[in-house]
């Protein structure tokens, strides 16, 4: 059987501050002061990275409980490099986008056996994870413009 969730978002924006939404919920995204924004929220690529981690950690807390694991705690630690000369057009053997992205998990839980298990079934099937490892199309459908 197939299912398919379609998530519509919508952002609005002044400055570089970009105001982002979903079913009634807001992320402010703004760049740091030195790249020219007001340091009013964080930059989308790290926004993409807390997107990891929490989708990483909300996996591990479900396969936990759908497997009656105890798990008290799941942290996350999540970086990435980018380097802006792709982004800026400076060096075009430079990707726009992250070179890499690591993390580090750490489980409260009693069985490390299960534990490790967990934190690998949660890396194998997170959603965000997947949309990072594997291509996704993305397709501009409009551009209105007035």
């Amino acid at each position: 059987m197939l299912s398919t969730t379609t998530v519509n978002v919508s952002s609005t924006g002044t400055g570089l501050q970009v105001k982002a939404g979903t079913r009634g919920f807001e992320i402010v995204f703004d760049e740091p002061e030195e790249a020219g924004g007001a340091n009013t929220g964080m930059n989308p690529v790290e926004g993409l990275l807390c997107a990891l981690g929490a989708c990483q950690s909300i996996a591990t807390l479900i396969f936990a409980h759908a497997q009656g694991i105890d798990v008290e705690g799941v942290q996350m630690e999540v970086e990435g490099d980018l380097d802006t000369d792709g982004f800026m057009g400076i060096n075009p053997n430079v990707r726009n986008g992250l070179q890499e992205v690591r993390f580090k998990v750490r489980l409260q839980c009693d069985d490390e056996e299960k534990a490790r298990a967990l934190a690998q079934l949660a890396e194998e099937r997170c959603p965000v994870g997947d949309c990072l490892k594997n291509p996704v199309p993305v397709v501009c459908t409009e551009v209105t413009v007035g």
